[in-house]
């Protein structure tokens, strides 16, 4: 018991006292009527005090006058209980000296008195002043005192005393002032006592306390518990000392059982399940709505959470939902008792969980309450389409294929294909999953053709050479249409292209003499496309500055790339390739980034005769050189010459003012490597294949260019409001810089390298090729399928690039499809020669969008890997002491305090974990819980290989 008290005793809380006011003459706007005795002593006048404010006191100054006994009696004060009372007296006193020819009866000080009485008795006509056994206070004695008064008129140096009497035992008291003697004035007397104020301690709840009639007094107060609470040491007193203050806490509650503290004063407890559940099933949406529960756990945060089911028929097996279950307004916090969800499954039975939660209900050792209704979903029309392909296209036909719907809801009976043609050859694509506001609605699209499909494929007829054409697909069932896809553009060939076409499907010719005849032809072509308006070197045309064709690469016709650094004058360059753009029709709106040269910014182009876009603006900082400059307009000058959808556009230049500018097509999303962090998991497989497919068809246009990207990487790949990836950042491919948000090697031949992107012979001997570029779109694939993760996670280069020495390759990131891993695998072939070309890549691509089948089985890797750098994916578990070891290992720190709050302290426990724990622990990011899930699920694979290693 001693110990407790030392426990309790540290508890206690020295709250503030409350002070309840029996008299205040601040107050008084009339007269205060007191007595004075004798008549021509104490005067009531009307002043004011040091603030201006205007107050009535008393005031009394017969200093030259011996022999003075002036006497103040207040009237009757009611105690209202109370044992001891404080009087707080505010007043100047003159001092003596400071008096002319003042005798020496002159006093600085005067006396308080007290008398107590059960009724009023004093009158000003009584005999009361001499009849009154009057209890003496105490002599009251200025601080300081003054001498004079200033031109205001106001008293200066006032002076406030506390005194306090007691016990009392009537119902009142009078207070009596004695002066014999002084020059003073009583500005204000304040009567009060005080009381401990009323507080929880220990779960009780202890009531406001008079305080004793001495200062030394404590006074107990009974307590008793607050509700949801019991006893658990009685009696449960408190102790109230004369300041006001409570002291020593004796005994104390707790919570019952199913309530948890909150801040050492209240029980709370999680709330009961809701109720009356209504459910309303359309096609494969539901509304749910409900009751709150009857019992909120004494709180007012109550929210609700959908735990979603998907069953089999019987109902004897059920498994979590699909990610894309849309839940309006959300799944989890819900403030209101009504959710929308749709995305469901046709036909297929359903269990929902309705859970009422609250701030408690993570800390409480029992479940959540909640409350399960069985839905079965109808039928219902086929989900959107999620893109299209171009098969092949003619100067009057285009043929297109697409996946099957991701939720056919029934058997697809055939498909249903719109189209018409775009009056603007400006594209831009607007598929199911983008984000974003969409384009204006062409005029031509009032006036659809239409044309259907049994089949997944379907080719488009009668269409006009070199026009572009908006396409939409939607798939039947026995339920009716679906929905339309997004909007996607294809484009018919020009008569130029066709004959090229031709060309190539021409035999090859055969014979030494033949091949003789191409090769001059070639040179002449050559020689006609390198006299244009720029000299070169005698040795120009053989250097890597003319990033030619490899044999058998490229299509005849096919426009070559000219390095802009091969003009005697790179400002002509620039004149040829980049259009000169006036800077009346710029309007810069806000900044958006740091570029190598300058800032970067977000504005507005109105071109004459077109409408206004949204654009990019890079800008050259004052004060640059003329390299500087050259080398910044270099980028213009490259983009310039290229044309493709997945490619960044550029608008054009500005030279003629200041600052100097590129401009291009602003991207909304930004890179992609950053967009995919702040997206973590909300993509499907599908859309991210999407995605790498539109990146490497544009890193197969640049290739068969001639064009060597040398820093490909997610982080120079910009994205659109419409989910379109552009390859970028052409300025760097050529100057590799270094960067300390992505360490780079200095390679023996000099420059800087981007290792964890860049192949094993560009690093070795600077070899960069379209081979090279290929085996940095692997490392790409890899930060799109994990989301952003870096690549070699916090490996140094040199560890990087001794590992893949060693024949080591990254792992595939969770749930990445088999396929793709493959894919990334054949990027990262050792010997360059073995590597697929960009447009295998881009065919492979194709074939899983349209076999969406191929991209189930999910890549799996030995659950304890052997070598260092698969150590990295997978942590060896056994390793581990603590959860919040495992938490650090995995990047899921964020989640250690509700992990533990919940209860899972050890790693035993996390390894039995389900995905209903992690939403009731507040992990509701689908792409952390599988992290979090797949970990575990690791972690269950090395306990059953080595059952002691972790106990």
């Amino acid at each position: 018991m001693a110990a407790d008290l030392v426990v309790l005793l540290c508890l206690a809380a020295a709250a503030a006292a409350v002070e309840e006011t029996l008299m205040d003459t601040r107050t008084a706007t009339a007269e205060l009527g007191w007595t004075a005795n004798p008549p021509s002593g104490w005067e009531e006048v009307s002043g004011y005090d040091e603030n201006l404010n205007t107050i009535r006191t008393y005031q009394v100054c017969n200093v030259f006058e011996p022999n003075q006994n002036n006497w103040l009696l207040t009237t009757f004060i009611n105690r209202r209980g109370a044992h001891r009372i404080y009087t707080e007296m505010r007043f100047t006193v003159r001092d003596c000296s400071s008096l002319p020819n003042v005798p020496g009866s002159c006093k600085e000080t005067f006396n308080l008195y007290y008398y107590e009485t059960d009724s009023v008795i004093a009158t000003k006509k009584s005999a009361f002043w001499t009849e009154a056994p009057y209890l003496k206070v105490d002599t009251i004695a200025a601080d300081e005192s003054f001498s004079q008064v200033d031109f205001g008129g106001r008293l200066m140096k006032v002076n406030t005393e506390v005194r306090s009497f007691g016990p009392l035992t009537r119902n009142g008291f009078y207070l009596a002032f004695q002066d014999y003697g002084a020059c003073m004035s009583l500005l204000s007397v304040r009567v009060f006592f005080k009381k401990c104020p009323s507080v929880v301690q220990n779960f009780a709840i202890f009531p406001e306390t008079m305080t004793g009639a001495e200062s030394t007094s404590l006074v107990t107060a009974r307590g008793t518990c607050i509700p949801n609470a019991e006893e658990v040491d009685v009696p449960i007193k408190l102790y109230c000392n004369g300041d006001g203050e409570w002291m020593v806490p004796i005994g104390r509650c707790t919570c019952k059982a199913g309530y948890e503290p909150e801040n050492n004063v209240a029980c709370r407890g999680v709330p009961s399940g809701p109720r009356n559940v209504i459910s309303i099933v359309n096609e494969t949406s539901i509304i749910l709505e409900w009751h709150p529960p009857r019992e909120t756990g004494g709180r007012d945060d109550v929210t609700y959470n959908i735990v979603c089911k998907k069953c089999r028929s019987d109902r004897r097996a059920c498994s979590r939902c699909d990610d894309n279950v849309d839940f309006v307004p959300r799944q989890l916090g819900l403030t209101d008792t009504r959710v929308f969800i749709s995305n469901l499954w046709a036909h297929t039975p359903y269990t929902f969980e309705i859970q009422a939660v609250n701030g408690v209900s993570n800390k409480s050792p029992f479940p959540q309450q909640h409350v399960s209704v069985n839905i079965t979903t109808n039928q219902a029309a086929p989900s959107t389409v999620p893109i299209m392909h171009q098969v092949s296209a003619t100067m009057r036909s285009i043929t297109l294929s697409w996946p099957q719907p991701e939720q056919p809801n029934g058997i697809i009976l055939d498909y249903e294909i719109r189209y018409y043609e775009k009056l603007s050859r400006i594209c831009t694509p607007d598929v199911g999953s983008a984000v974003g506001s969409r384009p204006a609605p062409d005029h031509n699209e009032y006036n659809s053709s239409m044309a259907r499909s049994q089949t997944n494929t379907a080719r488009l007829e009668g269409l006009r050479p070199g026009m572009v054409y908006v396409v939409q697909v939607r798939a039947r069932t026995v339920a009716g249409y679906g929905k339309y896809s997004g909007k996607m553009c294809f484009q018919t060939l020009t008569d130029d292209d066709y004959k090229s076409e031709l060309r190539e499907q021409l035999p090859l010719i055969a014979g030494s003499a033949a091949a003789g005849v191409v090769f001059i032809v070639s040179l002449v072509a050559i020689s006609i496309v390198c006299s244009r308006k720029r000299a070169y070197s005698k040795e120009a045309v053989y250097s890597d500055k003319l990033q030619h064709y490899s044999t058998g690469r490229g299509s005849p016709g096919m426009k070559i790339y000219i390095d802009p650094f091969t003009y005697e004058d790179p400002n002509e360059a620039v004149r040829e390739f980049a259009k000169e753009i006036d800077v009346s029709f710029v309007k810069i709106e806000e900044v958006i980034g740091a570029g190598e040269f300058g800032e970067v910014y977000k504005g507005r182009l109105k071109l004459p005769g077109k409408r206004e876009i949204y654009v990019a603006i890079k800008t050259l900082k004052a004060g640059y050189s003329e390299k500087q400059r050259r080398d910044f307009l270099s980028e213009a000058s490259i983009m310039g010459q290229f044309d493709h959808p997945n490619i960044i556009r550029l608008e054009g230049v500005v030279t003629k003012s200041r600052p100097v500018m590129i401009i291009t097509e602003f991207m909304e999303n930004g890179a992609l490597d950053s967009f995919l962090r702040q997206n973590d998991g909300q993509f499907t497989v599908i859309q991210l294949v999407g995605m790498l497919r539109g990146i490497a068809a544009g890193m197969k246009y640049l290739a068969e260019m001639n064009y060597v990207h040398r820093d490909l990487a997610a982080r120079n790949i910009l994205v659109n409001s419409n989910l379109v990836c552009k390859v970028s950042d052409f300025g760097l491919s050529r100057y590799l810089q270094d960067d300390t948000s992505d360490p780079t090697y200095t390679s023996s031949l000099g420059g800087k390298i981007p290792v964890r992107w860049t192949a094993p012979e560009a690093i070795a001997y600077r070899k960069f090729t379209s081979a090279s570029d290929v085996w940095s779109y692997g490392i790409v694939m890899w930060e799109v399928m994990s989301f952003g993760e870096r690549p070699y996670w916090d490996m140094s280069n040199q560890d990087v690039i001794n590992a893949i020495e060693q024949d080591y390759r990254l792992p595939p990131p969770m749930d990445c499809p088999a396929a793709l891993h493959q894919l990334m695998l054949d990027c990262w072939q050792k010997d360059r020669n073995t590597r697929p070309r960009f447009s295998e890549i881009v065919n492979t691509l194709d074939k899983m969008i349209r076999n969406p089948a191929s991209l189930k089985t999910v890549a799996t890797i030995t659950a304890v890997p052997s070598q260092p750098l698969l150590d990295r994916s997978i942590p060896d578990f056994t390793a581990f002491t603590s959860v919040d070891d495992w938490l650090s290992a995995v990047k899921m720190s964020q989640y250690r305090d509700s992990f533990l709050t919940a209860g899972f302290t050890s790693l035993q426990l996390v390894a039995q974990m389900t995905s209903e724990d992690l939403l009731r622990i507040g992990v509701t990011l689908a792409g952390h819980q599988k992290k979090i899930l797949n970990s575990v699920q690791s972690m269950r694979v090395q306990m059953s290989q080595s059952p002691t290693s972790m106990a």
